[in-house]
């Protein structure tokens, strides 16, 4: 496995950008989801998920900071599908001056990351959960899908999200260059997306997990802030 150190994004080149800017709810001019409406698609995804485990894929900051204790965790592979910062952030780690990039779910190619299976005991509340962590309005829940894994043990249907988002007012599609430009530069209320990235990328380093797309980005990253 590649030694830590090997990362050009480094924490102290982090350091140098991260901060806390205030925060800017609601600049999308989109319908929040209600606190009460939660449960209400929490149980319609249970539901639609029918008998046997529950599985939820991991390939961003679930990897790093899940949102529930996982009965069992293993690594699988989403074909078809690819990571790619293309969610613009004028809130959480950005602002309306300076707007951040996220990461979510492109078509084509494939993917490695994690498959955690929801507890047995509590699954409503580990899914309800689930969704406060990822999903903060209602439009983003169309690119909510059930799409289907492959682990060691077999193909297993999972839970991913942003999955081709499909709201355009978010939805961006710019060069690396310009993703590191943006990514170098933006923070929000949680914090950086330079700390997004670093976290995510270390992350899978520790699972023996390279994605070429975020090696190159965290190269580029690093080259910007250090120019900075």
């Amino acid at each position: 496995m590649t030694k830590l150190r090997d990362l050009h994004l480094t924490e102290a080149l982090v350091a140098r950008v991260e901060r806390q800017e205030p925060e800017c709810p609601g600049v999308r001019g989109v319908a929040w989801i209600a606190d009460e409406a939660f449960a209400i698609h929490a149980a319609r995804l249970l539901a639609e998920a029918g008998e046997g485990p529950v599985w939820t894929f991991a390939y961003g900051s679930l990897i790093w900071k899940p949102a529930f204790e996982a009965a069992e965790a293993v690594p699988c592979v989403l074909h078809g599908w690819r990571r790619s910062f293309c969610i613009h952030l004028e809130s959480w780690r950005g602002t309306p001056d300076q707007p951040g990039l996220m990461l979510a779910l492109a078509r084509g190619g494939s993917c490695r990351g994690m498959a955690y299976r929801l507890p047995d005991a509590g699954r409503m509340e580990a899914m309800e959960a689930l969704l406060r962590r990822e999903i903060g309005y209602e439009v983003d829940l169309a690119s909510v899908r059930w799409l289907k894994v492959r682990g060691e043990a077999g193909v297993m249907r999972a839970l991913v999200f942003y999955a081709a988002p499909l709201d355009p007012a978010i939805h961006v599609c710019l060069p690396v260059e310009e993703q590191a430009r943006r990514i170098a530069r933006a923070a929000g209320h949680m914090g950086s997306c330079a700390a997004y990235l670093h976290n995510t990328v270390r992350h899978l380093e520790e699972l023996g997990i390279r994605d070429r797309y975020l090696w190159e980005l965290q190269r580029l990253v690093a080259e910007e802030i250090a120019a900075l």
